[in-house]
């Protein structure tokens, strides 16, 4: 992600090496501060002059002082995209594929399929195994050898079987899952893999080829305390370094849907290396509540290994990628949204005489 440096009117400009080549644009440029720069120092002139210095000094002050962030989504998506984890600096690990996620949905583009059917999930609690910190997020793993827990319906031709969940969130509140909604950021998001067991077999074959992963997608939002939840984050500190492992068993998944069938899908990416363009996406309408607090559990995990610099592990998401020519699906009716009918009133009439 470039660094971009902001110039306030009055800085003082850095002056060029000889012979250096200015590009006509940044002569424009230039050209187009003098007018800029003439007003502050006229400015600066009348307000100097007594009795108005009381005024100058306070303009100097308020010039001065940091502008509060824009807390518009559009805008905070810019802002947490600022440091970007070691796994996104190289850029050589991003393909140039076409189906790349996570993406904005955008709700006006999703288009009402009504083939889609409702998902079926089946998850069997005694298929949980452990929970692991892999120095990018933690893992919850689930035995995977037969058809115990599995998803099928919805945009599958298949049954698919759940490999492992994980979650994405940010530093604050404010951001952290990796899709968005109309370019609204939750604080997080949870990613449950499965891989089809039928066409592939084992998840790492699957992983590689399309429609050998099924991902279902689940946003957070603050809100009330999530009792299923603590369970997980009540283990968090048993795993706070990267590659801690600790038994985790007994757990159903399902817990941690929303009760609302409605999702979008679409064909997209892994969002971790080697980001493979396998997945079918489904991700949840609604999202489940949980509260402050929990969040911050999450963010008491770290990147890094014992013995080593302590790194938080916090905006372990990837950046949104541009749709190109992918429709995305809703199993849901929006035209309520599209198309906002105003009922007309009922009209009196009156009798002729």
């Amino acid at each position: 992600m470039a660094k971009f440096a902001s110039w306030s009117l009055g800085s003082k400009i850095p002056a060029l090496p000889k012979n250096a080549q200015v590009p006509a644009s940044s002569l424009q440029s230039d050209q187009d501060l003098k007018p800029k720069m003439v007003v502050m120092s006229s400015l600066r002139v009348i307000l100097q002059a007594s009795p108005c210095k009381t005024v100058w000094r306070k303009f100097q002050i308020l010039r001065s002082t940091p502008v509060r962030p824009c807390s518009l989504y559009t805008c905070t998506y810019k802002t947490r995209n600022r440091a970007l984890h070691p796994l996104w600096e190289r850029t050589d690990l991003v393909p140039g594929g076409e189906r790349q996620s996570p993406i904005n949905i955008r709700w006006r583009d999703s288009v009402y399929d009504p083939d889609l059917t409702p998902l079926t999930i089946s998850y069997d609690p005694t298929t949980c195994l452990h929970i692991w910190n892999n120095g990018y997020s933690f893992l919850v793993e689930f035995e995977d050898s037969t058809d115990k827990s599995v998803i099928k319906g919805g945009p599958l031709e298949h049954n698919f079987r759940l490999k492992q969940f994980h979650f994405h969130w940010g530093a604050i509140d404010a951001w952290g899952s990796e899709h968005t909604v109309d370019s609204k950021c939750y604080p997080a998001e949870l990613h449950l893999v499965h891989w089809n067991a039928v066409k592939f077999e084992s998840f790492e074959d699957a992983a590689l080829e399309e429609n050998g992963l099924a991902v279902i997608g689940v946003f957070l939002k603050l809100g009330k305390h999530h009792k299923e939840l603590q369970k997980l984050v009540d283990t968090l500190p048993s795993i706070k370094h990267k590659d801690a492992l600790v038994e985790f068993e007994s757990f159903n998944p399902a817990c941690l849907m929303p009760t609302c069938p409605d999702y979008w899908t679409y064909s997209g990416s892994l969002t971790t290396p080697p980001l493979s363009e396998s997945v079918t996406w489904i991700i949840k309408k609604q999202p489940v509540e949980v509260d402050h607090d929990q969040l911050e559990q999450f963010r008491t995990l770290l990147f890094t290994s014992k013995g080593e610099k302590e790194k938080k592990m916090v905006d372990n998401f990837r950046p949104l990628q541009p749709l190109m020519n992918r429709t995305v699906r809703s199993s849901f009716r929006h035209d309520y949204v599209l198309n906002i009918q105003v009922t007309p009133k009922p009209t009196t009439s009156q009798a002729s005489p």
